[in-house]
């Protein structure tokens, strides 16, 4: 789950502008934990050994990330975070945890479900500026 938590925080800033929870009814959360529950299960098909390779590499890339834009490579933060996003979306595993996150889609309006969709949401935004 903590590579979960660290994929969505590098590749999905525009979560917390997405959608509003506090004007949720009891229904829509209810829907909400159901489609959370079966996201969990499909993750649950996916290699974990895998996925903690992927957790260490998202751990580097923040790191670089950080260390570009804080000595003012801004350009190069976002090449390298570009790159990296490339990476993912061509690697099996994270495919099935797209298709995963997918089911949460009808749950939570305007959550992205895939790099692109992430990427699309953030155009305004600067990777240096999350």
């Amino acid at each position: 789950m903590k590579t979960i938590t660290t994929l969505m925080i590098l590749l999905l800033p525009a979560l917390a502008s997405a959608q509003n929870f506090q004007n949720m009814s009891e229904a829509d959360m209810q829907n909400m934990m159901q489609q959370a529950q079966k996201m969990q299960a499909c993750m649950a098909e996916i290699d974990q050994s895998e996925m903690k390779k992927f957790e260490q590499r998202a751990n580097q890339m923040q790191a670089k990330v950080d260390a570009l834009c804080a000595s003012g490579k801004r350009d190069k933060a976002r090449e390298e975070g570009i790159a990296f996003a490339r990476e993912i979306s061509s690697n099996e595993s994270m495919k099935k945890m797209q298709t995963c996150s997918k089911m949460m889609a009808g749950a939570m309006p305007g959550m992205p479900t895939t790099p692109q969709e992430a990427a699309d949401m953030a155009d305004n935004r600067h990777i240096c500026d999350q």
